[in-house]
């Protein structure tokens, strides 16, 4: 049993940054799972071990319940997650911070909004909104496709269904990212200055825009969680830490494997000449670019209750990190597990985690990426890297931060 996290294992290193699959591998090879004193837990990284916490009921996604409060009280002060009561109010709440009876009731509200055929529905939004910024390049001219085009579309689409007005959706990635960049390793006093003013911000908005729609209901995300608070199946709090939610858990992860799904197509063009010669690959090849590079490589778990994890027992209260990256890339569940095959079948990843937390809003994740890389390959017969690409140093996230293209036919 490994007591400590190797040295290499420095997440927030431009080599990790860079190829975090070779300490993910040095984890996996490790005898039991490796102690990461920074954030006082033990990681996870073969799949077998993050599937067993994952799926198991008795590993929540929050220790309350779990430790006493004054030990919950230390680990906020610990985290620096304390003095932000907008932050603490709607964000370390939510329906993906919260268990059992509160996170099963919200999660049944959001799971009718995000049903495969009401996502379905607005393909033809989705299609018209990446085909007009996709009108907008030459036939051969130069881009940087996360700032032209990849960060533009989840915003946007995310708005449409909350029905945001068209004029509003930029401000939707920047409050997104404002917020979320607080839940990596990095909480320094501006980080989390900037998400709190952020927070109480976006949340005035919602309160604006939800006064806006009982004047005139629409049929949007925004009309039917007021229908549910009016039914009384949700609280002021929850339709606005939920209409957050719904913004940030499908905004950044959409906006970095869009960019890391281009930069995998570019490092294997022969599966790109496939894609394009083949459209009807997109969906499986969305899926290996999810597994490929997992957008959202790390989330944590607490053991409400004494547990056997990797041949070692665990006592109530421990700290679990499930480094999904880690486990995507484990050739003992993945034939060629470093290759990018879009034509991978079977492909159960762990991208969109499992269990109870399992991602709702996957289908549109999936939605919008397989209309971009299709219109895409469709309108040019060449796209080429013309800088190698930098990725973001973390360990919550992973994507490029630019990616400079060169589009040709």
């Amino acid at each position: 049993m490994t007591e400590s996290t190797p040295a290499a294992f420095d997440p927030l290193s431009p080599a990790f940054a860079a190829d975090p699959y070779e300490a993910y591998a040095r984890l996996r090879e490790a005898e039991g799972l490796a102690y990461f004193a920074p954030l006082d837990m033990w990681l996870a990284s073969r799949f077998d071990d993050v599937s067993s916490i994952v799926l198991n009921p008795n590993m929540p996604r929050m220790p309350n319940g779990i430790l006493p409060a004054d030990e919950l009280e230390r680990r906020r002060q610990q985290d620096n997650f304390h003095d932000m009561p907008h932050h603490a109010r709607f964000v370390q709440f939510s329906m993906l911070n919260s268990d059992g009876e509160v996170h099963d009731r919200l999660r049944r509200l959001v799971f009718r909004l995000f049903t495969p055929a009401y996502v379905t529905s607005h393909r033809n939004f989705i299609q018209a909104l990446v085909v007009g910024m996709v009108d907008r390049f030459d036939q051969n001219s130069e881009i940087e496709f996360i700032e032209d085009l990849a960060a533009a579309i989840p915003g946007h689409v995310i708005g449409h269904l909350l029905g945001v007005p068209e004029e509003d959706c930029p401000m939707l990635r920047t409050w997104s990212e404002n917020i979320v960049q607080y839940f990596d390793i990095d909480r320094s006093a501006d980080r989390k200055e900037l998400a709190e003013k952020t927070t109480a911000e976006f949340a005035d908005y919602l309160r604006d825009l939800k006064a806006e729609r009982r004047r005139s209901p629409k049929e949007d995300l925004t009309s039917q969680l007021i229908a549910a608070q009016d039914s009384g199946l949700m609280s002021e709090d929850e339709f606005i830490s939920t209409a957050m939610l719904i913004l940030m858990a499908g905004h950044g992860s959409t906006i970095d494997v869009l960019g890391s799904g281009m930069h995998a197509l570019l490092a294997f063009p022969q599966e790109m000449e496939m894609l394009r010669a083949n459209s009807g690959l997109a969906q499986t090849a969305v899926q290996e670019m999810f597994r490929y590079e997992c957008p959202l490589p790390f989330f944590d778990r607490y053991a409400s209750d004494d547990v056997e994890v990797a041949g070692r027992r665990f006592p109530r209260g421990t700290r679990f990190g499930l480094l999904y990256g880690a486990a995507n890339r484990d050739p003992a569940h993945f034939a060629d597990a470093n290759r990018f095959d879009i034509s991978r079948k079977p492909n159960r990843h762990l991208a969109f985690g499992g269990g109870a937390h399992f991602c709702l809003g996957n289908h549109l994740a999936r939605l919008d990426m397989e209309i971009v890389f299709t219109i895409l390959l469709s309108r040019f017969s060449r796209i080429e890297l013309t800088e190698a690409p930098e990725y973001k140093h973390s360990l919550s996230v992973r994507g490029p931060k630019a990616l400079k293209l060169r589009l040709a036919n």
